[in-house]
């Protein structure tokens, strides 16, 4: 299991990172919003560890970039003791959990796996278009039974795409939904990611829609 650390406290920060390797986790550390969002583009985590208190840019930000991406990977937060308000907010905003600081490791770890656990049992809707299935609960997409492998930014491209069918789909909301900035890429990026979902999944499965987007399946008026 692959873990993500986004805490800006190094003491801290290590302790915790020990403590999962003693356990037999992988884990990543990182200290900031803009760190912890880059990580989440490039890799797949079964779970993440987000303190809200970063600086600068609160954890929250993260967390709201991820759901609103459609990242189901679940995540507990830390909070320091007192912040009864963060508390609400990131639950509402879709953390799955949250401990308090200071805390026991044993009760850190334990919550880690209940997150995961229930992450695993959640019904996560199966999208297909044609003979192209994506299984969310797996990440893992199929064209005619055969399994496909795509990169997480091609597999970002296509999933915004099928939650629309029939729906033209603009470049900036795909940017956001692969990178969750859409100032932060070169303007052919998208591009790119279509033309390998193209070759990958067929020259008919992903339509052009000149000076507005692209869309999968015939545009509806």
């Amino acid at each position: 299991m692959h873990l993500l650390l986004v805490e800006d406290d190094a003491m801290l920060g290590e302790a915790v990172c020990d403590g999962a390797r003693q356990g037999g986790w992988t884990i990543d550390h990182v200290c900031d919003a803009p760190a912890a969002r880059l990580a989440l583009i490039d890799h797949a985590y079964a779970a993440v560890l987000l303190d809200i208190g970063l600086p600068g840019e609160s954890g929250l930000s993260v967390l709201r970039a991820m759901r609103g991406r459609y990242d189901p990977t679940p995540v507990l937060m830390l909070t320091a003791r007192g912040q009864l308000s963060e508390r609400i907010h990131g639950l509402d905003a879709g953390a799955d959990d949250y401990i308090v600081k200071p805390f026991q490791f044993d009760e850190l770890w334990a919550r880690v796996r209940s997150v995961i656990r229930r992450s695993q049992g959640r019904v996560i809707p199966v999208f297909s278009h044609g003979d192209i299935e994506v299984d969310r609960s797996r990440r893992v997409v199929s064209k005619a039974g055969v399994e496909v492998t795509l990169s997480a930014h091609e597999y970002r491209t296509l999933l915004a795409l099928l939650e629309r069918p029939g729906h033209v789909v603009t470049r900036d909301h795909l940017q956001d939904a692969v990178y969750g900035s859409a100032s932060a890429v070169e303007s052919n990026t998208i591009a790119v990611f279509i033309h390998q979902l193209r070759r990958k999944l067929g020259d008919d499965l992903i339509r052009t829609v000149h000076g507005h987007g692209y869309v999968v399946g015939q545009p509806r008026p």
